[in-house]
């Protein structure tokens, strides 16, 4: 059975769109991309190196694969040689398009369903990378088996978030955490479980409170 991990840079706020570039997503008029290049950190490129290391293959929304697709099978100097890992490495794209998916190594899958086949089938562990909107659907299935949290020290007020319309509620075990010298934060987790809620440990009986709940129940709050 494969493993499924999301690995995300995200601002404080939660928001994922575009880390790379000011052309790489600007959908919703999303004017802040290539955020992440404003504070480098030396904490990212071992974080980086690991997820990276082969075998793996990429979990991908259709938007994200346009991108890569645009981008890594043509890309040179230093980077050339993630250019080509990525095209030698299996991509599965979760579309409802009919379009092709020229970039060698690509398949097609047509729903969250099919991921959760994918995961009982032999390969390597599954990558999700960019793909926002893949996040909510997973989590409420239970496919996701961890994150990797990228989280820089910006706030963008506006953009597609990691944990969008659709997230369940949940709780999360913390597995390991890094900070960088420069605020990045780098943490690890596993999905634990629903929220746990339990009773006020002092509730107040003072008739202020007493008021308060009235008129909550009435409208009036």
């Amino acid at each position: 059975m494969r493993k499924l991990a999301g690995a995300a840079f995200v601002s404080l706020d939660g928001v994922m769109q575009a880390p790379g570039g000011p052309t790489e997503d600007p959908t919703g008029g999303f004017a802040l991309g290539g955020w992440v290049f404003g504070v480098g950190d030396d904490v990212i490129d071992p974080v980086l190196g690991g997820l990276f290391e082969p075998p793996y293959a990429l979990l991908l929304g259709r938007r994200t694969y346009d991108i890569f697709a645009a981008y890594w099978p043509f890309v040179e100097g230093e980077m050339a040689d993630m250019g080509d890992a990525f095209t030698a490495a299996d991509k599965y794209v979760v579309t409802d398009s009919d379009q092709p998916l020229e970039w060698a190594n690509s398949h097609r899958l047509d729903g969250i369903a099919a991921i959760g086949a994918l995961k009982q089938s032999d390969g390597p562990d599954l990558l999700i990378q960019g793909s926002s909107t893949l996040y909510p659907p997973l989590l409420a299935a239970g496919l996701i088996d961890e994150l990797v949290l990228m989280t820089f020290p910006v706030v963008l007020g506006t953009g597609k978030r990691l944990f969008g319309d659709g997230t369940p509620p949940g709780t999360l075990r913390l597995i390991d955490q890094q900070v960088g010298a420069k605020g990045v934060i780098v943490t690890r987790w596993a999905p634990a479980g629903p929220v746990a809620i339990g009773p006020h440990p002092h509730p107040s009986t003072s008739a202020a409170e007493a008021e308060r709940q009235r008129r909550m129940i009435e409208g009036r709050w």
